[in-house]
C-alpha cells in the first residue's frame, strides 16, 4: 500500500469518527426539542458549553505533545508514562478540588449538585483516555479508534432514547415497578449527563488495561519539554471554546434569569443548523489537509491552494445560499417544537460566519507550511477577544442576536486577518475578484431574502438559478477541467 493510499485510507476513517458524533448530534436535536422544553435545552447547552471549555483545561494541549514526542524520542514507553501520569495527577487533583469545594462551583455554575458531580467525572474520564487515543493514532491503529469513538455516540444516543422517551413511559405503564424509582419529573438535563457519564465511564473501562500497564516512573526533563510545547496549544485550544460555546455562557449569565435559559435554549437550537456547514467544512478539510501538505514542495503548489480556495468559496457561498432559502422547511424537520422558532433570525449570520472559519481553514495553509503554528494561536485568541467584548456589548441590549453578530464578527477577523498575514509570508495568487465577487453575491442574496422575502419561495429559488447561471458562465470550462482531473 503506497504512502498516499494508507494516509487517502486513514484519514477517511478518522474522518468517520470525528464527522459522525456530528452527525449524531444533529439528528438528536428534533428528539430533545421535542421532548425538552426551551429553558431545559437552553441549561444542557450552557452545561455543555462548560465541559467543552474545562475539557481544553483539562487536556492542557498534551495529546499534539504527545504525538510530537512520540515520535521524535525512541523510548516510546517513556513519553507514554510521562503523558498519562501527568494528566492522571492533574485529573485527581481536579477531582480532588471539585469533590471539596463543590457547593461554591454548583452555585456559581447555576447548576443542581447532581449535575455537578456528573459534569466533574465526565470531564475526569474523558481527560484519562486522551493519551490511550492518541497512543491508538500513533500506533495508526485508525480502525479500533474510529470503533470506539463512535461506539461511545451510538451509547450516548441510545441512553438519551432511553431515559428522556422510554423511562417516561415505563415508569407510568408500570407504576410499582423498578422504573418508578429510576424516574423522576423535570429531571431531564440530568439524565442527559447521567447518560453521557455512562457513555465516558465505558469508554475509559475499555482502555482500563493502559493503566494496568502504567510504570510509576515521570521523567522530569521531558515533562518539562511536553509542557512548554503543550502549554501555547492550551491556549489556541481555550481562544477556539471561547469562540464556539461562550457566547451561551454569556447569554446565561448576561440575560434576565426569567428569560436567559429560554434565550439560550432557542439560541442554541437555531445555531444547529448552520451545522450543515460546519460538516461541509469539516468533510473538506479532512480530505484536504494531507494535501496541503503532501503537494507543498511542489513549485505550483501556491497555485493549486489558490485553485482549491477559490472552488471551496464558490461551493460553500451556494451551499449557504440554499440552506438559507430552506431554512424554514429544515426548522419544520429538526427543530419541531415552536417554542424554539424566535431565534429563528440568527441563522443567516450563523451559517455566514461557518462559512468564513471555512475560508480561514483554507487560508491558515500559510502558518502551518511555514511552522507559524504560534500565530495560529494569536489569531484565534483575537478572535476569542472580539468574542467577548461583542457578547459583552450586545447581548444586554439585542440578546442572541448580539452573540450571532460576535460569532460573525470574530470568524471574519480571523479570516481577513489569516488573509493578510499570509501573504506576507507565503504569498498565494488568490483570484480575489471572483472569490469576493461569489461570496458577496451569495451575501447579498441570502439576506435580501431572509429578512425581505423570507418563506417565498418563489423568489429564494430564482435567487438560486441566478446565482448558478453566474456560475456556470463564468466558470463553466474551469469547473469541467476540474472535475475531469
Amino acid at each position: 500500500m503506497s504512502i498516499y493510499t494508507r494516509i487517502f485510507k486513514q484519514t477517511a476513517i478518522y474522518g468517520l469518527a470525528a464527522v459522525f458524533p456530528k452527525v449524531i448530534g444533529f439528528f438528536l436535536v428534533p428528539f430533545h426539542t421535542q421532548v425538552m422544553p426551551d429553558q431545559a435545552y437552553g441549561q444542557y447547552s450552557v452545561v455543555f458549553a462548560i465541559i467543552t471549555f474545562f475539557n481544553v483545561i483539562l487536556a492542557f494541549g498534551m495529546e499534539t505533545a504527545f504525538f510530537r514526542y512520540y515520535n521524535m524520542q525512541d523510548n516510546k514507553k517513556s513519553v507514554n508514562n510521562t503523558a498519562t501520569l501527568f494528566l492522571l495527577f492533574t485529573t485527581l487533583c481536579f477531582l480532588a478540588v471539585c469533590f471539596f469545594t463543590q457547593e461554591f462551583w454548583s452555585s456559581f455554575l447555576n447548576i443542581s449538585s447532581e449535575v455537578f458531580q456528573y459534569v466533574i467525572w465526565i470531564l475526569a474520564l474523558d481527560t484519562l483516555v486522551i493519551i490511550p487515543f492518541a497512543k491508538l493514532r500513533a500506533n495508526q491503529r485508525s480502525a479500533v479508534y474510529s470503533v470506539i469513538k463512535m461506539g461511545n455516540v451510538l451509547l450516548f444516543t441510545l441512553l438519551n432514547v432511553f431515559f428522556l422517551y422510554l423511562l417516561p413511559k415505563l415508569a407510568t405503564a408500570h407504576p410499582e415497578s423498578i422504573w418508578t424509582d429510576i424516574y423522576k419529573e423535570n429531571y431531564q438535563v440530568a439524565f442527559l449527563f447521567l447518560a453521557n457519564l455512562i457513555a465516558s465511564l465505558a469508554t475509559f473501562l475499555i482502555f482500563i488495561k493502559h493503566y494496568l500497564q502504567l510504570k510509576l516512573s515521570l521523567d522530569i526533563t521531558l515533562t518539562k519539554q511536553m509542557l512548554r510545547y503543550a502549554f501555547p496549544i492550551m491556549i489556541g485550544g481555550l481562544a477556539f471554546a471561547t469562540n464556539e460555546g461562550f457566547d451561551k455562557i454569556l447569554l446565561e449569565r448576561l440575560l434576565p434569569k426569567d428569560i436567559a435559559l429560554s434565550q439560550v435554549g432557542q439560541y442554541a437550537a437555531c445555531y444547529k443548523l448552520g451545522l450543515f456547514m460546519v460538516l461541509f467544512r469539516q468533510a473538506y478539510t479532512l480530505g484536504i489537509e494531507p494535501f496541503f501538505f503532501n503537494y507543498a514542495k511542489n513549485d505550483d503548489a501556491p497555485i493549486k491552494y489558490a485553485t482549491i480556495t477559490k472552488y471551496f468559496t464558490i461551493i460553500g457561498s451556494l451551499i449557504m445560499l440554499v440552506i438559507i432559502v430552506f431554512s424554514d422547511v429544515l426548522k419544520v424537520l429538526i427543530i419541531r417544537n415552536q417554542e424554539y422558532w424566535p431565534a429563528m433570525s440568527i441563522v443567516p449570520m450563523i451559517i455566514l460566519a461557518n462559512l468564513c472559519m471555512g475560508i480561514y481553514t483554507n487560508l491558515s495553509v500559510w502558518y502551518k507550511l511555514k511552522d507559524k503554528t504560534l500565530i495560529g494561536a494569536y489569531i484565534s485568541i483575537i478572535g476569542a477577544i472580539l468574542t467577548l467584548i461583542f457578547n459583552f456589548a450586545l447581548i444586554p441590549y439585542i440578546g442572541y442576536i448580539g452573540s450571532a453578530i460576535a460569532t460573525l464578527i470574530a470568524y471574519g477577523a480571523m479570516m481577513l486577518i489569516s488573509y493578510i498575514l499570509g501573504q506576507k509570508y507565503y504569498p498565494i495568487p488568490y483570484d480575489t475578484k471572483a472569490i469576493s465577487g461569489y461570496f458577496v453575491l451569495s451575501i447579498v442574496f441570502s439576506f435580501i431574502y431572509f429578512y425581505f422575502f423570507r418563506e417565498n419561495y418563489y423568489v429564494g429559488i430564482s435567487l438560486i438559478v441566478v446565482y448558478l447561471c453566474v456560475l456556470v458562465k463564468e466558470q463553466y470550462t474551469n469547473l469541467l477541467r476540474l472535475l475531469k482531473r
